[in-house]
């Protein structure tokens, strides 16, 4: 009896190609979820440039509740709250809010917020004409700040959209901070 003998070359040369695939795979697993999330708007990620605001007709007819929810990542030291846990705004209408942060540390630190909306559609129709997320923020041993964030929500807000949530998250960027002062200097 012949039996056949396995061609294992052939073999290996497919697993390997499988698994660089997958390799590659997951490398460009990140950028397009970033572009899938930009494009439909899933993920609460706001747009993360300065919106400008025109004059425009404001929909008093319609209320809408901005909550404020604040945190800091674990090791960052900061204080960091809103001044106003919510807000009522009607579409088109310009608000500013403000939100409070401290350094208690005896260390000089750099801050970046980095924003979320819940439920994430409405992400499309927030527009920050102003934010302390735009930039990072360094914050002095020992200091504290006032930040503003003015925004409007866009009148094209579904209406079943009645209320929804704005979350900021400060992370500690000092090291990459000073990082990138040192090469630019």
């Amino acid at each position: 009896m012949n039996t056949p003998t396995p061609n294992n070359g052939k073999l290996v040369i497919k697993l390997v190609a499988v698994v660089l695939g997958m390799f590659g795979f997951g490398f460009a697993l990140v950028p397009l979820y970033d572009v899938f999330c930009d494009v439909t708007g899933i993920n609460g990620k706001t747009n993360p440039y300065a919106a400008t605001y025109q004059v425009q007709d404001i929909d008093t007819s319609r209320t809408i509740t901005v909550e404020f929810i604040t945190r800091t990542n674990t090791g960052m030291p900061w204080e960091f709250k809103a001044r106003s846990r919510q807000v009522q705004v009607h579409p088109g209408e310009l608000k500013t809010v403000e939100f409070y942060v401290r350094n208690p540390t005896g260390k000089d630190i750099v801050g970046q917020a980095i924003p979320s909306v819940s439920p994430g559609t409405a992400a499309l129709y927030l527009n920050k004409t102003e934010c302390f997320c735009f930039n990072q923020q360094p914050l002095p041993a020992g200091e504290e700040a006032l930040m503003p964030m003015q925004f409007y929500v866009d009148p094209q807000l579904p209406e079943d959209i009645e209320i929804f949530t704005l979350s900021y998250t400060f992370y500690d960027v000092t090291e990459t901070a000073s990082t990138v002062a040192m090469n630019r200097g």
